[in-house]
Parts: C-alpha cells; structure tokens; sequence
C-alpha cells in the first residue's frame, strides 16, 4: 500500500477545504484512522495558516504540498517561498499554563503539530522554506 498526493494552493484561507477533502479521500481510499485524517488536518490547517497569515508581506502565492502514504509511515511535505521561518526554532514558546484569556498568542499551533505528529524537520533550500513532517502509521 502506497499512495501519493500532491496539492499546490494559493494562500488563501478559502483554499483549505480544498485540503481537507484530499485528505479524507486520501484517507478512505488507504484506510487511515479517524485520528489520523484529523491530525494530518488540523497540522495542514495550521502551518497553513501560518504561511497565509505571516510567510508574505503581500501578494498571493502558492504552498505546495506532497502526502505519501505507506504501510509504516504517512509523510506530508509543505513548500512555500515565503520569510525563512523554522517551527523547530522561530515559533515561540506557547504559555499552555495561563487562562486562555490573558495569554499572549503565538506558538500554540506549532506546538500542537509538534505533539501531533512523530517527527518534524525543517531546511530552507533554493529560497523556499521545507517542513516535512512524518505519522508513523501505529496509530
């Protein structure tokens, strides 16, 4: 069992739908959990956002992304042209111990990606920022 699927959508909010249902005819068709179509989409739905909302100062432009699907692992890489931004290292530290009310925003995204997912790495090559992040498929 192996399959691949590759997207490139503008960064446009109204362009995530267009992710989501990938993903869930990805899943059905390789009998993914429950779980792990809500992973891959809530991790898609929030690095997304992030390019969207702080990759560029201006301008439309487009994220590329590849899922692989195999018997052991699912792999979902994400390509963008926007500010060099690495997860591992430029997302703030979230405050996960203070009423949701007063904490300052930033980080929580990343950092429920980070929890979500069994590996996350980060390069930036030929001006585009990689984030490959990996499920192993133990569910």
């Amino acid at each position: 069992m192996s399959a691949k699927l590759s997207l490139k959508i503008q960064t446009e909010p109204s362009e995530l739908n267009h992710i989501f249902a990938a993903v869930e005819d990805l899943g059905e068709k390789e009998g993914w959990s429950p779980d792990l179509v809500f992973r891959v989409n809530l991790a898609l739905e929030e690095l997304g956002l992030n390019i969207m909302n702080h990759g560029h100062d201006e301008g439309t432009h487009e994220i590329e992304i590849n899922l692989t699907s195999e018997a052991d692992a699912l792999t979902i890489e994400i390509k963008d042209d926007g500010k060099p931004f690495d997860p591992l290292r430029d997302a703030p530290e979230p405050d996960l111990d203070s009423p949701v009310g007063v904490r300052n925003p930033g980080g929580l995204g990343v950092h429920l990606v980070r929890t979500m997912m069994d590996e996350l790495s980060y390069r930036r090559e030929q001006g585009k920022n990689h984030v490959t992040l990996v499920s192993r498929r133990g569910e």
